[in-house]
């Protein structure tokens, strides 16, 4: 998929400061609907794709079942098995069908919440080369400002994870 030969354009979402979950103020959530399928929806072969592409730190599981969200790093959801319902955004934010063969980008600070999956629902996650370290915060009073610097210092994925220099992700999020 290097190539961008099942290029698709993601959907676009977009989530205000709650108070709690920051959320970005410049940067769109995406989600690639179908963007990946047949033998990329292995786990190991996955995550070949996304190192590949220049997104590491990968694992395997599924989506925390609470409100949480990375103030240091843009994150990957590439779902290789089930479905789920995530919420976006924080408490208010948006729920978002998604199953195997989507692919969810998550900018630093939007926040994210499984409200409900099949038991086989699985992801792989990773993050941009050099993010690899990332926070886990959850919209706690003391978090606040560090988060909101954090957030504004997180530096832009060099690459799509999905189809490298050339991908959607680059256009959707230019400066």
């Amino acid at each position: 998929m290097r190539g961008g030969e099942r290029e698709k354009e993601p959907e676009e979402y977009r989530f205000e400061d709650d108070g709690s979950i920051p959320n970005n103020p410049t940067l769109p959530l995406l989600v690639y609907q179908q963007a990946i399928a047949g033998s990329d929806l292995d786990s190991s072969r996955c995550k070949e794709l996304l190192s590949g592409n220049g997104w590491g730190g990968a694992w395997v599981d599924g989506v925390f079942p609470y409100h949480h969200y990375h103030s240091n790093a843009h994150e990957v959801l590439c779902v290789i098995d089930g479905s789920a319902s995530i919420t976006f955004g924080g408490p208010e934010g948006e729920t978002v069908e998604i199953e195997a063969g989507d692919v969810v980008i998550i900018p630093a600070g939007v926040g994210h919440c499984n409200k409900g999956s099949n038991s086989g629902f699985s992801v792989v996650g990773a993050y941009p080369r050099g993010q690899e370290n990332y926070d886990l915060r959850t919209g706690e009073e003391g978090e606040r400002p560090g988060v909101l610097e954090n957030i504004s210092n997180v530096a832009p994925p060099e690459t799509d994870p999905l189809f490298g220099e050339e991908g959607p992700l680059l256009r959707r999020w230019a400066g």
